[in-house]
């Protein structure tokens, strides 16, 4: 009997470790799940951050990068407007140019510029003006002399 009690006894012993084992498995398993469920927490919590962090160096860097491109379109700007300038000066010397060559080309030709032409009109209608009075006066003293 003794050998049966051995027996039960390491029966007893063995059943005991196996719960103890099965004990320390369990408690391993939830620490285990506990600890994913803080990792993932602290992802969770560290991916806000982290996005926050990064919004904000987006922030900062579009505007200092605003400021370098809003240089460079006023340095562009100021260039094209020089040129601008330096285009519409060389167009207007180039009218003034062709404006002298044409007149004096007409001139030798014998063809007398608009601004000669209105000066003289201006001169004929003022002589018609004249001529108009003096027969309105020639024509009272003669009858003035008739009379």
């Amino acid at each position: 009997m003794s050998s049966d009690n051995d027996q039960e006894k390491g029966n007893d012993n063995d059943q005991e470790r196996d719960a103890q084992l099965a004990d320390r498995i369990k408690g391993s398993a939830r620490q285990i799940w506990l600890a994913g469920l803080g990792a993932y927490t602290k992802a969770e919590e560290d991916a806000g951050r982290f996005f926050d962090r990064l919004v904000h160096e987006g922030e900062e860097l579009e505007n200092k990068t605003r400021g370098v491109v809003e240089r460079h379109v006023r340095n562009v700007e100021g260039h094209v407007e020089g040129v601008k300038e330096r285009a519409s000066g060389t167009w207007d010397r180039l009218e003034g140019l062709f404006d002298q060559r044409v007149s004096g080309a007409l001139r030798r030709l014998g063809i007398h510029r608009r601004e000669e032409i209105e000066a003289l009109e201006a001169r004929i209608s003022a002589l018609e003006a004249e001529l108009k009075a003096v027969r309105k006066d020639k024509a009272r003293k003669m009858n003035s002399e008739e009379e």
